[in-house]
C-alpha cells in the first residue's frame, strides 16, 4: 500500500516528491514507488455562501438578518475545483492506505488538509508531518518522525472555530452596513479596531498642543558639558530655570563631584519573527507588509534559503542549534562573507538570548537554512530580504558589543553639568551594523531596533580626558538650546503593524487581565494576516497612503461611526484568541465558542439596524457611470487614484492615475502615470511632465531604466486590475475573509 502525501501548495508538493523518489507525472500529482504526492493551491475549500442555504439569502435584505444556519456547511471553491478532483480521486485509490497531511505546520495549514478530506469524506488513517523548513534534509527528518494525526485534532478544532467565527460576525456585520446604509461597507473584529487604532493616533495629533522645552550647554575644559536638573533631566519647561543656571554658571569655576566609568555590554536584537521582519523592511526598503510577506514565501518555498515565514516566535529550539554552522556556512556568499568566515573559526553554541524550547509553540523564528544561494539568482526585493534575515541571524551569533562608559559631574554655583564619554572595546554583533552603514541600508529615521548604542545628549564619543574628583573647571561661553515638543507621528506601515501586535494602549479598557489576555493572544491579527488586513483597508479605500503615511478616508471615518461599538475595540480579539488557545489545547469546547458568538451576532445586527447614524459620500464626481449612469466616487488607492461607481452592485471603476517604479529625471522621484491611450504621460511633483511615448524612447535610446517590455507588463497589470470588481459586496465580505 502506498502513502498520499497533501501539501499546501505545487512548489512544496514537488519538493517532497523529489526527497521520496516519485518522479512519476500525473496530472496534478507525482508517484513514486511508496509515496503519491499532491497538492492544494492554499485552499480548496471553504465555508459555503450564505445563498447555498436557501432563496431566503439570496438578496441582500436587513429582514433576513442575521443569517444564523443551523450547521455551517463546506463547499469546494470553484476556480480550484480541478485540482480538489485530482486530490479526491487519489484519496479514493485503492492501493492508499493512509493519508500524510504536509500543508503549513500550523492552525490554518490544519484547514486546509482537514477540509479537503471531510469534503471527500475518506475515511483512511491519517498522519502528520510538521516541519518548519522545505530543505532536503528537513523533509527527510520530518517524514522519518510522522505524527499520529490525532494529536493535531484540537488545533484543527480551533481553526474551525475561527473560520465559523468570522464566517457569522463579520458576514452579518458587513451585509448590515451595506443594506442599512446602500454603501459598500465592512466590518470585523481585526479590521475595525485598526481602523480605530489610526483614528486615535489622529486624534492626538491633530489635539496636539506643542510645548516650549529649553536646555544649556556650556564650554568648559574645551568640551561641551551639558546641563542637567536634580531629577535628572537634560531639559526644562521652565525658560526663566534655564536662565538662572546659564548666568550661574557662566564665567564660573565648578568642582568634579563624580567620575563614574563604567564596562557596558550591548547585545544584538532577537532574530526575526514575521512582524517584526515586516517592520524593518518598511522602514529600511518602503516595502509593505503584504511584499515582504510575498518575497519571504517565495525564499521560502522557490528558493529554499530560508524558514517558514509566518511565525511569530523569536527564539529556536535546542534542536536547531547543532545545524547553525551549516547555516552558517549557507551565508558565505554575500555581503557577511568575512562574518561568517570569523565565525566558523570557532564552535558555535546557543544561549538562553535565543535558544528556548518554552518560548517557540508553532514555529521558531525565521533563520536561514542549509541551502545556499548565488544572490543574483534573486529578484532585487528577495535579496534585500534574504540578506536582512542573513544579518539578524548572524547578529545573534556574535558576542555582545562591549564599551567603557565614562560620566563625569562638575557641580557650579549649585547646577549639575555633566558630559560623558564611549570607548568601543569590542564591536561584537556592531559588525554586522556597521556593514549595514557602510551599505546605506539603515533606516533614514534612526528608529530601527539597533539604535541601542546611539550617542545621547552630552555623549562624546570616544576618549575624554582624565578628571579627578575635587578638580576644578572653569566654565565661559554658555547656550540655552530651545526645542517644541513633537506630536505623534502618523503610522506607516511598520509602525501600524507595531502596533497591531501590541495594540494595548489603544484599549479603553482599564482591565489589567484584559490586556494581559491580548498581550498573550499576540495582539490584533496573526503574523500570517496583518499584511493581509492593511491591503483590504487600501483595497476597500478605508485608508490611503500621503507619502510613506497612513491616513483615515472620510469613508473610514464613518464606518468607525457606523459599525457596532464591539467590533471598534481589540477586546473582541483578545477574548477570541483566548478562547481559540484554548480550544487547541483542549481547555475549552468549540460548541461552547459558537454559541457566545452566534448569540454576540444576533447583537451586532440589532444594533445597525437600530442606528439612526447616516452614511454620505462626500467624494462624488460630477462623472456618470458608463454602465449605470449613476455618479461616480473619486477614491486614493494605495498607488494612486480611479473612479469608482458609487453603485454597490454595479462594480464598475476605472484608474485615473498611478504611481509607478519611474523615476524622475530631475528630482528621481516616482512619477505617477495620469490619461489614457496616446495621451498617458508621467508626472511628477517637481512639475515635470512626459509623454508616456516619449518616456519609452528616451529610454530606449540611453538603453537603461525601464524597457519598453516594463511598460507593457506594467500596463497590462492595470488593465486586469481595472477588469476586477471591487465593489461586488459579497465577493469582497466573503471570498477573502480576512477579518
Amino acid at each position: 500500500m502506498k502513502s498520499l502525501v497533501i501539501a499546501e501548495k505545487p512548489s512544496v508538493g514537488r519538493d517532497i516528491a523529489r526527497v521520496l523518489g516519485c518522479s512519476k507525472g500525473g496530472n496534478g500529482f507525482l508517484e513514486g514507488k511508496d509515496y503519491i504526492v499532491t497538492w492544494a493551491l492554499g485552499h480548496l475549500v471553504e465555508l459555503s455562501d450564505p445563498e447555498s442555504y436557501g432563496e431566503q439569502w439570496k438578496a441582500w435584505k436587513m429582514e433576513t438578518l442575521p443569517m444564523l444556519p443551523e450547521k455551517l456547511e463546506i463547499q469546494v471553491i470553484k476556480k480550484t475545483g480541478k485540482q480538489y478532483q485530482t486530490v479526491k480521486t487519489q484519496m479514493y485509490r485503492k492501493d492508499v492506505g493512509e493519508i500524510i497531511i504536509a500543508t503549513d505546520a500550523g492552525r490554518e495549514g490544519e484547514l486546509v488538509a482537514r477540509w479537503i478530506i471531510k469534503k471527500a469524506g475518506v475515511k483512511k488513517p491519517m498522519k502528520r508531518l510538521w516541519i518548519s523548513s522545505v530543505t532536503d534534509k528537513a523533509i527527510l527528518q520530518g517524514f522519518s518522525h510522522l505524527k499520529d494525526a490525532r494529536e493535531y485534532q484540537k488545533l484543527y478544532e480551533a481553526a474551525v472555530a475561527r473560520a465559523e467565527a468570522d464566517w457569522l460576525v463579520g458576514l452579518n456585520a458587513t451585509r448590515a452596513l451595506t443594506v442599512r446604509h446602500n454603501a459598500q461597507l465592512s466590518c470585523g473584529r481585526v479590521q475595525t479596531p485598526t481602523l480605530a487604532m489610526i483614528a486615535k493616533r489622529e486624534a492626538q495629533i491633530k489635539g496636539f498642543q506643542p510645548k516650549p522645552y529649553y536646555g544649556l550647554k556650556v564650554k568648559g575644559n574645551g568640551l561641551a558639558w551639558h546641563w542637567k536638573s536634580k531629577e535628572n533631566s537634560a531639559t526644562a519647561f521652565s525658560k526663566e530655570q534655564i536662565q538662572r543656571a546659564l548666568e550661574h554658571v557662566s564665567n564660573s569655576a565648578g568642582t568634579v563631584e563624580e567620575v563614574k566609568k563604567k564596562k557596558q555590554k550591548s547585545y544584538a536584537p532577537q532574530l526575526y519573527d514575521l512582524t517584526s521582519l515586516q517592520q524593518d523592511a518598511n522602514r529600511m526598503f518602503g516595502f509593505s507588509a503584504k511584499q515582504t510577506l510575498d518575497y519571504m514565501q517565495r525564499l521560502y518555498e522557490r528558493h529554499k534559503v530560508v524558514t517558514y515565514p509566518r511565525t511569530d516566535s523569536r527564539y529556536l529550539t535546542q534542536d536547531i542549534v547543532d545545524t547553525l554552522p551549516e547555516r552558517i556556512k549557507a551565508c558565505r556568499g554575500g555581503s557577511y562573507s568575512s562574518i561568517c568566515g570569523k565565525l566558523l573559526k570557532s564552535p558555535i553554541k546557543g544561549n538562553k538570548s535565543f535558544v528556548d524550547d518554552k518560548k517557540v509553540s508553532d514555529h521558531h523564528a525565521i533563520i536561514p537554512t542549509e541551502q545556499g544561494i548565488r544572490l543574483n539568482e534573486l529578484e532585487y526585493g528577495e535579496r534585500k530580504i534574504y540578506e536582512l534575515v542573513v544579518s539578524r541571524f548572524l547578529a545573534v551569533l556574535l558576542p555582545p558589543c562591549e564599551y567603557q562608559q565614562t560620566e563625569v559631574t562638575v557641580l557650579c554655583q549649585g547646577e549639575r553639568l555633566v558630559i560623558k564619554g564611549k570607548v568601543m572595546e569590542q564591536p561584537g554583533w556592531q559588525e554586522i551594523r556597521q556593514i549595514q552603514e557602510d551599505a546605506g541600508i539603515l533606516p533614514e529615521d534612526g528608529m530601527d531596533e539597533d539604535a541601542q548604542n546611539a550617542p545621547t545628549a552630552g555623549e562624546v564619543q570616544g576618549n575624554l580626558p582624565d578628571f579627578a574628583k575635587g578638580q576644578k573647571i572653569l566654565f565661559t561661553d554658555g547656550k540655552i538650546t530651545e526645542g517644541k515638543t513633537k506630536p505623534p507621528v502618523p503610522f506607516t506601515e511598520a509602525t501600524l503593524l507595531a502596533a497591531m501586535e501590541n495594540p494595548i494602549k489603544y484599549m479603553d479598557s482599564s482591565d489589567k487581565e484584559l490586556k494581559k489576555t491580548l498581550g498573550e493572544a499576540g495582539g490584533l491579527g496573526t503574523v500570517a494576516t496583518r499584511a493581509d488586513i492593511i491591503e483590504k483597508l487600501f483595497h476597500s479605500f478605508m485608508i490611503e497612503k500621503k507619502g510613506q503615511y497612513i491616513h483615515l478616508t472620510s469613508k473610514g471615518r464613518q464606518v468607525l461611526e457606523l459599525a457596532p461599538q464591539g467590533l471598534t475595540s481589540p477586546e473582541l480579539t483578545a477574548r477570541w484568541e483566548q478562547q481559540l488557545a484554548d480550544i487547541a489545547k483542549g481547555k475549552a469546547k468549540k460548541k461552547d465558542f459558537e454559541a457566545e458568538i452566534r448569540a454576540y451576532t444576533v447583537d451586532i445586527v440589532k444594533d445597525i439596524a437600530a442606528s439612526s447614524k447616516t452614511y454620505r459620500h462626500d467624494n462624488l464626481t460630477g462623472k456618470k457611470c458608463p454602465e449605470c449612469g449613476k455618479l461616480m466616487l473619486e477614491v486614493n488607492h494605495k498607488n494612486g487614484k480611479m473612479l469608482v461607481c458609487q453603485d454597490r452592485e454595479c462594480g464598475y471603476r476605472k484608474t485615473l492615475s498611478r504611481i509607478t517604479n519611474a523615476r524622475c529625471p530631475q528630482c528621481h522621484k516616482k512619477m505617477e502615470l495620469v490619461g489614457e491611450g496616446d495621451g498617458q504621460r508621467f508626472t511628477c511633483v517637481c512639475g515635470y511632465r512626459e509623454k508616456l511615448s516619449a518616456f519609452e524612447k528616451r529610454k530606449k535610446e540611453s538603453g537603461g531604466g525601464v524597457s519598453k517590455k516594463d511598460v507593457s507588463q506594467y500596463m497590462n497589470k492595470i488593465r486586469k486590475e481595472a477588469k476586477e470588481p471591487i465593489n461586488n459586496a459579497f465577493a469582497d465580505a466573503f471570498a477573502k475573509l480576512k477579518l
